[in-house]
């Protein structure tokens, strides 16, 4: 395959671009307006605007980087939001955290989003010490201002099989002052994103309802994979498992009603860990997605299909990993090869490939979920959109199909900057489904 011919297709043909809709789930509305003339760098940074409803970015800070950061650059990228972290950082150690814990807190957790997106495009270098030095860094400022909060996360080391799982507990304040245990909504994450960021997005809306809100990692995401160097497994119940082992130790938590929810990624992770773990009230699939390697090869060229489904590892390999850092490729797709390498901590694409799709749900899988799920839908989820009928099918009358709309700001993936939205419905519904639990 001649890489300049076959690099100008994928660029023109494969609809990988966030500019392009994916056909399934379009509408003739614009989600939101650019950022970058870099899709996918106008996408993070959109992702990372998104996190000022939740307290981890300002706007006018994400804005002002958005306005110096060269486009497709990434160590522009870099600099930029490291400056943010670093400016932030300094602003939160100059804080008398004991006088003003408020100003401190809000200045620490910013600075921690702030360096986990500095590192976002370096995950091509695996051997590039700031992705391990400035998560560090990252890490240790979120700790700093959750130490702050009124509710303060625990951090929590379960034990997995062959594998650490992190854990962060927040108590629900209805927990700690009735003294009497309280449904617990657990989240994981997916492809790429920390627990951490997990805070900023829903857990304020949790917290508030009286419950109690739980973050995990496993093998594959961004703290195991730092800290243990796993990549991602098919057999997701040996992570979730083991916490709602955990749990159950726990007497805040009303073992009775304890929900499930998996973001991007973990919409496909959730139910399938569901499937052997029958301890769930509810399931959430945010959103609703059976297969991403599917997800990722219907936007590819043909020719690039046959390729890959060739078998002929060598030749798929070098193709993949020239384009991971040719100038002419899209960013999304150079990202995602070298997040794909970087999540499952391998050096061959064909490899990622195929151990991608040993993770996927379908009709049998489903079968076995027990509990009542909640499918999302983002109307123009231009990432990996397209599946939530299928899944909703294949779960038939456990399932609770709905869209989010793209008219009211909803309509990204995983509802990107409408998270007010995603909380208002979906713990709604899990509130009901609570209400039925005997």
């Amino acid at each position: 395959m001649q890489l300049s011919k076959s690099l100008f297709l994928l660029a023109a043909q494969s609809g990988i671009a966030l500019g392009q809709s994916n056909g399934t789930n379009s509408t003739t509305d614009v989600a939101y307006l650019p950022l970058s003339t870099d899709e996918y760098f106008s996408f993070i940074l959109y992702e990372m605007l998104a996190l000022s409803n939740g307290g981890g970015a300002a706007t006018g800070e994400v804005m002002r980087a958005a306005s110096r950061i060269e486009a497709g650059n990434y160590e522009s990228f870099y600099s930029e939001f490291k400056f943010l972290g670093d400016s932030l950082h300094d602003v939160a150690t100059s804080i008398n955290a004991t006088k003003f814990p408020v100003s401190a807190r809000e200045a620490y957790f910013r600075a921690a989003s702030y360096y986990r997106a500095s590192v976002f495009f370096l995950v091509g270098n695996k051997t590039d010490p700031r992705l391990f030095d400035v998560w560090d860094v990252a890490r240790a400022d979120f700790d700093r201002a959750a130490s702050l909060t009124d509710v303060k996360g625990e951090r929590v080391t379960v034990k997995g099989p062959g594998f650490d799982i992190p854990v962060i507990f927040w108590k629900s304040p209805k927990a700690s002052k009735c003294g009497s245990p309280v449904p617990t909504i657990l989240i994981g994450s997916g492809y790429d994103a920390p627990q951490e960021e997990t805070y900023h997005t829903i857990a304020r809306e949790i917290l508030d309802r009286g419950w109690n809100f739980v973050t995990y990692e496993g093998p594959g995401q961004p703290t195991v994979r730092r800290d243990q160097g796993l990549g991602f497994i098919p057999n997701w119940w040996d992570v979730v498992t083991p916490v709602v082992d955990y749990l159950e130790t726990r007497p805040e938590v009303d073992k009775k009603r304890v929900a499930l929810a998996g973001l991007s990624f973990g919409a496909s992770l959730a139910p399938l860990a569901a499937s052997r773990e029958h301890r769930f009230a509810a399931v959430l699939a945010i959103d609703g997605l059976y297969d991403m390697r599917k997800a990722i090869t219907d936007k590819l060229p043909a020719s690039l299909v046959r390729l890959y489904e060739s078998g002929n590892k060598t030749a798929f390999d070098t193709y993949m990993n020239a384009v991971k850092v040719s100038p002419e490729a899209p960013t999304m797709f150079k990202w995602l090869i070298a997040q794909g390498l970087w999540s499952f901590n391998t050096e061959s694409p064909h490899d990622w490939l195929d151990r991608l799709g040993d993770i996927k749900l379908d009709a049998d899988i489903l079968n076995n979920v027990t509990c009542p799920v909640f499918v999302g839908k983002g109307e123009d989820d231009t990432l990996v959109g397209g599946q939530e009928q299928v899944v909703t099918d294949w779960l038939g009358s456990k399932a609770y199909l709905h869209e989010f709309k793209t008219a009211l700001g909803a309509g990204e993936h995983c509802q990107l900057g409408a998270e007010p939205q995603l909380a208002q419905v979906t713990m709604d519904w899990v509130a009901e489904v609570f209400e039925a639990v005997a």
